[in-house]
């Protein structure tokens, strides 16, 4: 049966000054999509279910891995293995049994989008990933919806809402192309469990305040939470008139290498061709041993990241290099690196090595 607004259930709601039945009719009526199910994915989608978002939609292609437990509370270790958004969804019916739980257990990319988005009111982004983030910002800035997004690292998070309509967005905090500057990743500084709790309570409680209409959502400012210190500091940003703004979805998710510079990347279905070749190319692989030894692309060359400006000498630099690494981010950024120093023919695998595990061998562990 369709989700009852005026259920007991949602009474300490229905309550709150400013709330009332108006707000929890909204919830009911509201279509929210989260991309990731993952450590922000875990806390945001039990939040926004129990509070009664009458339907919810989970984007996510991963599967479960043990080393995701400690932070993805909505899946067990008898989830091993299955795909998050399904696992996730599983959970959530339990928890809404009324509420409609829509599965898409593919990647969040470029020609899917505007479909995934047809109806939503808002969209999240608890995935973490730049590139991702900028993705959603830019099909959410097309649809006119509002983005919530969040990001944990170490010790650290923060959260922030953007709208295009509302003459702010992800680009007017960061301009730069969501490939570049990827920075740290949880596989290389890890995470503490709680930070992903707590700044997944923030991320559904600026999309509970943007579906009711209370409070002021956190429109042009991010809230930064330091969990070693307790403190939560606030960073105000606005839109530079002056810049340059992308139109259309093509211009803002152009791939690379389309405006005439070269495509320094190549997809895993690329890579297995060309493996396949009379010269292959060499394989670098910048993650660290731990994750060579659950997975590997035979034949790669083990150069972890913070290594490699000092053993940069073991690779030609007129050599064919490929690098790759979990999900491309560390990668870009060694490819970064090794441009600076002129190799010239350096790329590096979009997607990472996940995206060769679900697209060419999946045989391959994920993790």
């Amino acid at each position: 049966m369709p989700l009852d607004p005026a259920s007991p259930r949602f009474a300490r709601q229905r309550i709150l000054a400013g709330f009332g039945s108006d707000g929890q009719t909204a919830l009911a009526n509201a279509h929210v999509l989260v991309v990731g199910a993952g450590g922000l994915g875990s806390a945001v989608l039990p939040l926004l279910a129990a509070a009664g978002v009458g339907i919810l939609t989970i984007v996510d292609d991963d599967t479960v891995a043990e080393s995701n437990l400690h932070r993805q509370t909505l899946h067990t270790v008898d989830d091993l293995g299955a795909g998050k958004a399904a696992s996730a969804a599983a959970t959530l019916r339990r928890l809404s049994p009324d509420a409609e739980i829509r599965v898409v257990d593919t990647r969040f990319e470029p020609g899917r989008t505007f479909d995934l988005l047809l109806d939503v009111d808002v969209l999240v982004d608890a995935t973490d990933n730049p590139a991702t983030r900028y993705l959603a910002n830019d099909a959410a800035a097309i649809r006119g919806i509002p983005l919530v997004w969040g990001s944990a690292l170490a010790y650290a998070g923060q959260v922030g809402v953007a709208w295009d309509e509302r003459g702010v967005d992800y680009r007017d905090l960061f301009p730069e192309d969501g490939t570049a500057s990827a920075g740290d990743t949880c596989d290389v500084v890890g995470v503490l469990p709680s930070v992903c709790g707590v700044i997944g309570a923030m991320m559904a409680t600026e999309v509970l305040k943007l579906l009711s209409g209370v409070g002021e959502p956190l429109l042009g400012r991010v809230a930064a939470y330091d969990a070693l210190t307790g403190r939560t500091r606030e960073i105000e940003y606005r839109r530079d008139p002056d810049a340059p703004r992308p139109g259309s979805l093509e211009e803002r998710t152009a791939m690379p290498g389309t405006d005439g510079t070269p495509d320094h990347t190549i997809t895993a279905e690329q890579l297995a061709s060309e493996l396949q070749g009379a010269t292959p190319p060499v394989l670098v692989d910048v993650r660290e041993p731990w994750e060579a030894e659950l997975v590997s692309i035979p034949g790669s060359v083990l150069i972890p990241l913070g290594e490699l400006p000092d053993r940069v000498g073991e690779l030609d630099s007129d050599a064919d290099l490929v690098l790759y690494c979990h999900h491309g981010m560390r990668s870009d950024r060694a490819l970064q690196f090794l441009q600076r120093l002129e190799f010239a023919n350096a790329r590096h695998l979009t997607g990472g090595i996940d995206a060769w595990s679900v697209r060419v061998d999946p045989s391959a562990p994920r993790y």
